[in-house]
């Protein structure tokens, strides 16, 4: 079991290259994307549901406010590689800042639109 931990923490590793993504601006922007997307699903199908259907609030009293600051990185990175990659707000930024508010929206940005940048600072 502990050989299969350690093996599946090694695939995600280089699936996601993390030290390669911490060393640009638009790599930390996608860490941050893909913190916050999975700090939202979290907290919609898992703390909300834990909180007002069996009244145990523990879930969403903690992931909560991490949610709010993954939030509130994913905007402030959303306008800086904006301003960096020089998108226009009506073709790119918009949809990128509207993905936060939609559950699985920031794995489809990822997807779609930040992992085709190559030159992040």
């Amino acid at each position: 079991m502990e050989y299969m931990q350690i093996v599946s923490c090694d695939l995600l590793i280089n699936k996601f290259n993390m030290a390669g993504l911490l060393k640009t601006r638009t790599g930390r922007f996608r860490i941050i994307a893909m913190l916050e997307g999975s700090s939202l699903l979290f907290l919609i199908f898992i703390a909300v549901p834990m909180r007002y259907l069996f009244g145990r609030p523990e879930g969403s009293l903690i992931v909560g406010p991490i949610h709010g600051v993954l939030f509130l990185l994913y905007i402030y990175y959303t306008i800086i590689v904006s301003i960096e990659q020089k998108w226009k707000f009506g073709e790119t930024t918009w949809k990128v800042l509207l993905a936060s508010f939609i559950p699985f929206g920031t794995f489809y940005i990822d997807k779609k639109i930040l992992r085709e940048i190559k030159n992040g600072k």
